[in-house]
């Protein structure tokens, strides 16, 4: 089944731009540690990740009436702001949450994809 990972806010690890060169890498290589981890896992398959710009370099489209508007900024303003995503394939909620401990302490939203014919 393919799950989708949202890192949806900082949680308990402090803001990109205020941590120190040290840090930040600390960070990356916990991330490079839920690679290997994934890579490991029999079953499990990172499909796509991704960090997502700022929220102010979002771009929203909306179409009502047939009309398409399309304006600057994140669809709700929020003081979460989705920071990247993965798209992993594996066999259950429960490997997908294990997995997610070696991440950073991100707030994190795991959704399952939903099959299409």
């Amino acid at each position: 089944m393919k799950y989708l990972i949202l890192l949806m806010a900082d949680g308990e690890v402090p803001a990109w731009s205020t941590m120190s060169e040290a840090d930040q890498q600390t960070i990356m290589g916990q991330f490079g540690a839920f690679d290997t981890a994934c890579r490991d896992r029999e079953g499990v398959e990172i499909l796509a990740g991704e960090a997502l710009g700022d929220a102010e370099t979002a771009t929203v489209v909306r179409t009502r009436g047939g009309e398409r508007t399309v304006t600057d900024g994140p669809f709700a303003e929020a003081v979460e702001q989705l920071g990247g995503f993965y798209l992993v394939e594996a066999p259950d909620l429960d490997v997908v949450l294990e997995l997610l401990t070696v991440l950073p302490p991100y707030d994190i939203q795991v959704s399952p994809v939903v099959d299409t014919p």
